[in-house]
């Protein structure tokens, strides 16, 4: 990536919202991985959110994917789903990940945030949600069904 270049890298990722930053982070994540981490990608939360353009979320998302860490990662989605539907009842994100932590048996935590960030993608969705639709809705707490 570094090789690659900035100006390079965003004609690849052009097509995706926000590229201009990303691809600054990209480059100086790349830069760090190489100078600090021996070009690994660190496996712990605390090192991979020293990186530019990487968060909580994003750090849980690649322990869980990449690393097969039992970690969720919330998003917005995630927050919404979870506190719809009874899953928690929490203020914030990093509430809503200790309260899912918890709740989510180990055996699902490496689906769990992709099936939770699809279902507030496609059903759950933030201003019409398809209740109709939803597989869940004899057991979600929603107040407001449609």
């Amino acid at each position: 990536m570094v090789e690659l270049g900035e100006e390079a890298l965003k004609n690849f990722i052009r097509m995706i919202g926000l590229y201009n930053s990303k691809a600054k982070n990209i480059i100086a994540s790349s830069k760090i991985l190489i100078e600090k981490f021996n070009s690994v990608v660190p496996d712990n939360l605390e090192d991979l959110q020293s990186l530019p353009g990487v968060g909580r979320k994003s750090a849980n998302v690649i322990l869980n994917s990449i690393f097969e860490k039992n970690t969720i990662g919330v998003d917005t989605h995630v927050f919404r789903v979870s506190n719809r539907v009874g899953l928690c009842q929490t203020k914030n994100v990093l509430a809503t990940e200790m309260e899912l932590e918890k709740k989510i048996p180990d055996r699902f935590k490496s689906y769990a945030h992709h099936w939770l960030v699809l279902h507030g993608r496609y059903i759950c969705k933030a201003k019409k949600p398809l209740c109709s639709q939803c597989i869940i809705n004899g057991i979600c707490q929603y107040e407001n069904k449609t």
